[in-house]
């Protein structure tokens, strides 16, 4: 069965991203996404802005064959802020919410990945580096999804997080964080990064497959 991908986690020019909103969803559309979501990084200072921009473009590309969703990306709120930042993310229309987790490559505030797991309006944990088993744990209660990423800085970890994500019996996802042309997944690539972390066959499914149906099931948008 020839399954179409659906992306969760992307950014553009209104962040760090090289590409206009409308032209990564045309990117998206000619890979034969079924789904993108824009998820450009924001604070407590950038959320009205960065998501008021992104559902002009997400409604804008109703003209095609894709759903385009408008989300963030909670990244370095420390980590006594950050069900505040989820709850005007949500106030500002975000209909996925993605923190930033403790990635290897960056100084993320240490706690971040606890707070995120803790709290259920949360949808996934990015490159959530080094995460624990407690942390884990705390996905799969709270329904929280936990990134295998396709991005070079974040990607060394993947074998942890796979590993962690898998004894906890959490639900991973695959997604390509991109910022460039270039770094949007086709369905094959998604599943490479996903063998390639050493998940089960049955969570390779899932991390390209089943996961992401549950994503849009859970925005109402399947």
């Amino acid at each position: 069965m020839n399954v179409k991908r659906a992306e969760f986690h992307s950014h553009t020019v209104l962040t760090d991203g090289e590409l206009l909103g409308i032209e990564l969803i045309r990117r998206a559309v000619a890979l034969s996404h079924r789904a993108i979501t824009v998820t450009d990084h924001v604070s407590l200072g950038n959320i009205e802005w960065v998501v008021r921009q992104e559902i002009a473009d997400c409604e804008l590309a109703k003209s095609w064959d894709i759903l385009a969703i408008p989300g963030v990306e909670i990244t370095h709120v420390p980590p006594d802020r950050l069900d505040e930042a989820v709850r005007a993310a949500r106030r500002a229309g975000a209909q996925i919410v993605v923190v930033h987790g403790e990635t290897i490559s960056e100084p993320v505030a240490p706690g971040t990945n606890l707070r995120a797991v803790s709290n259920p309006d949360v949808d996934i944990l990015a490159h959530p580096g080094l995460i624990t088993a407690e942390e884990a744990d705390l996905a799969r209660a709270n329904d929280v999804f936990l990134e295998i990423s396709s991005r070079r800085a974040h990607a060394p970890a993947n074998g942890h997080v796979a590993r962690i994500t898998e004894a906890a019996k959490a639900t991973p996802v695959v997604n390509s964080d991109a910022h460039a042309p270039g770094d949007l997944l086709t369905q094959d690539e998604a599943v490479v990064i996903a063998r390639g972390s050493g998940l089960s066959d049955r969570l390779v499914s899932v991390a390209t497959g089943g996961s992401q149906d549950a994503l849009l099931k859970r925005v109402g948008l399947l």
